[in-house]
């Protein structure tokens, strides 16, 4: 059997099961952004690990080694965020072939330390290797978490109303014009390029979600919401309803998708690496939750849907009909022909 006939996930399922061979203190493995276990009592250890491999997650020659080296932490941050926990410790592990210059791994990590600054992340280890020909970056980042505010994927419940903390689809748009060049004006390419380069990280707002009470399952958006949305589903037993009205677009991905002749709903929902947080809220919470997200953070959350019963993803079409959505975004595998992306498990 080929690896493209099950694909990355399809793979993940197959070894999941033989991965346990001792339980005690393990409260969550494969499945989810992080794996947790037990502290004490009171607290839980996030575990989560990326790695990023040159001509498939990134053009060296189409991105600053300081917006890799902080785009290398930031993955890994995302992950916590998405369990609502606290970094601690990062390790890189790097492959580095011959033509890399010593000042471009200067600047490599001049980026990793922009990222971890910020949240107090030391880079305690790791392992360097020669490479013969590509660039390999690995990062495994620790964290810390109350055990009774964790957010995981499989918490979803009917009812629940879905969000979304920011514009989706940039990333994707900026990776299009890294790849193909695209002539665009230069506030719109700046941006677009910066989405894909060097997305936000969300910390602070994963801890406030955690800490609200509000909010059943959790995840970042790595491989695109149709994809990411599709992981909640399958862990927590459940279908989504998506209001094609509701999903956030910036102007810049509209401007972008009218020069493109691209349905920029389509950018949306396939479009990975946004590295946004997608929540479910209790529906008797989610107004009051809107209301404390954009006083602490002045920034406003996007209601996108509700978890339904089923197992489907419907969108619902501004013109009243429906449409199942399969997940399209980045699958490892299905999709290694492609020269380039960065969405991962």
């Amino acid at each position: 059997m080929n690896l493209k006939e099950i694909g990355e996930f399809g793979l993940i399922r197959r070894i999941k099961p033989l991965c346990f061979i001792r339980k005690e203190n393990i409260i969550k493995g494969i499945g989810d952004d992080c794996a947790v276990y037990e502290i004490d009592r009171k607290r839980a250890a996030l575990f989560t690990t990326d790695m990023l491999v040159e001509n498939i997650h990134f053009l060296r020659n189409k991105i600053s080694p300081f917006e890799l080296g902080y785009k290398t932490m930031a993955v890994n941050l995302s992950d916590i965020s998405a369990m609502g926990g606290k970094p601690s410790d990062a390790f890189l592990s790097i492959a580095i072939p011959d033509n890399i210059t010593v000042e471009y791994i200067d600047e490599l990590y001049r980026g990793m330390i922009f990222a971890c600054k910020k949240y107090n992340v030391n880079i305690l280890g790791g392992d360097t290797t020669g490479s013969k020909k590509d660039l390999v970056l690995n990062i495994a980042l620790t964290g810390e978490i109350q055990k009774n505010k964790i957010l995981y994927r499989h918490n979803a419940k009917i009812g629940d109303k879905i969000y979304i903390n920011g514009y989706l689809g940039d990333s994707s748009a900026g990776l299009d014009i890294i790849l193909k060049n695209i002539n665009i004006d230069k506030e719109i390419k700046n941006y677009l390029i910066k989405c894909h380069n060097m997305p936000d990280i969300y910390i602070d707002e994963g801890i406030f979600l955690s800490e609200t009470g509000a909010v059943n399952s959790c995840i970042d958006l790595s491989d695109g919401i149709s994809s990411d949305l599709a992981h909640i589903c399958e862990e927590s037993s459940c279908g989504a309803l998506i209001y094609e009205k509701s999903l956030p677009v910036s102007d810049n991905l509209k401007k972008f998708a009218e020069i493109e002749k691209k349905n920029p709903i389509d950018i949306v929902l396939s479009g990975g690496e946004d590295y946004k947080l997608l929540f479910t809220v209790k529906k008797d919470c989610s107004r009051d939750l809107e209301k404390k997200y954009f006083k602490k953070f002045k920034k406003d959350l996007f209601c996108i849907g509700e978890i339904i019963e089923g197992n489907d993803i419907v969108l619902k079409l501004e013109n009243g009909k429906t449409k199942s959505i399969i997940p399209s975004g980045w699958n490892h595998f299905h999709n290694n022909s492609v020269a380039i992306e960065g969405n991962k498990e």
